[in-house]
């Protein structure tokens, strides 16, 4: 039997992947976050199966959870938001399945940042503007952020930023990356992205404490921040290398 880490996807149902979806249907013990997976992902599981919600358990106790289903002979999916790549805590429960040596499988699914991009009609790498996006957040009670890895030290590449778990930290945010990207600098927000509940809010970089508590935004919620969010006030900059006559010119040639 095998444990299945499953990317649920940024918050709608219907963004899991096919693959996600097929574990999903061969799973008889179900563990998820209550508060961040869709209940409409449980509808997917096989008639009878068994669902844990994990939103307010320990880790010993996801793993014992694991390690009971896995002996009763059940395939398991372990259902975590957005794409097990970010922000998922999923490290320390595959170094507690080697140690029982119960197998996993990785399924990916569609991270957060994709969704709110796509909820703000936004290419995050624009020619001539910015070809960089750095994913990360900031310090919080529960995990500080390792050394060298503060945002203002970041900041200073002045590339794209997309910030995770960040919302309720707006001030600290505009403190850190005032100087490297300007005061007036575009800002975008999404919270809940794809959702029903989907929020955007778009506010120079000195404005973003305000508009995001205006909004009531405080948590669920990617900020990005960079000059490429309003690439369109760059119309001799961002036409693609891709579609210009000198590559078809080149393709001709080369063909």
């Amino acid at each position: 039997m095998t444990v299945y880490f499953i990317g649920a996807g940024p918050g709608a149902a219907d963004l899991i992947t096919v693959r996600g979806a097929q574990r999903l249907a061969e799973c008889r013990t179900c563990l998820y976050a209550g508060s961040l997976v869709p209940a409409e992902l449980l509808e997917r599981l096989p008639a009878g199966a068994v669902t844990i919600d994990t939103a307010r358990m320990p880790l010993d106790r996801i793993v014992a959870e694991i390690a009971k289903a896995h002996a009763a002979g059940h395939d398991v999916a372990r259902l975590h938001s957005g794409d097990l790549s970010l922000y998922s805590a999923m490290t320390e429960q595959l170094s507690r399945l080697r140690a029982l040596d119960i197998p996993y499988e990785l399924v990916p699914g569609v991270p957060a940042f994709a969704a709110a991009a796509a909820a703000i009609d936004a290419e995050l790498t624009v020619p001539g503007v910015g070809q960089s996006l750095l994913i990360t957040r900031v310090s919080t009670l529960s995990t500080d952020m390792p050394p060298g890895e503060d945002l203002a030290a970041l900041g200073r590449s002045g590339v794209t930023l997309a910030l995770h778990l960040a919302a309720h930290r707006t001030e600290q945010i505009v403190e850190a990356l005032a100087d490297s990207y300007g005061s007036d600098c575009p800002t975008a927000t999404v919270a809940f992205a794809s959702r029903s509940d989907q929020l955007v809010v778009r506010a120079p970089l000195a404005e973003l404490p305000a508009a995001l508590a205006a909004a009531g935004i405080t948590k669920t919620a990617v900020i990005f921040v960079g000059r490429a969010l309003d690439g369109a006030a760059h119309p001799d900059l961002v036409d693609s290398y891709l579609y210009s006559q000198a590559r078809m010119t080149k393709l001709r040639t080369d063909g």
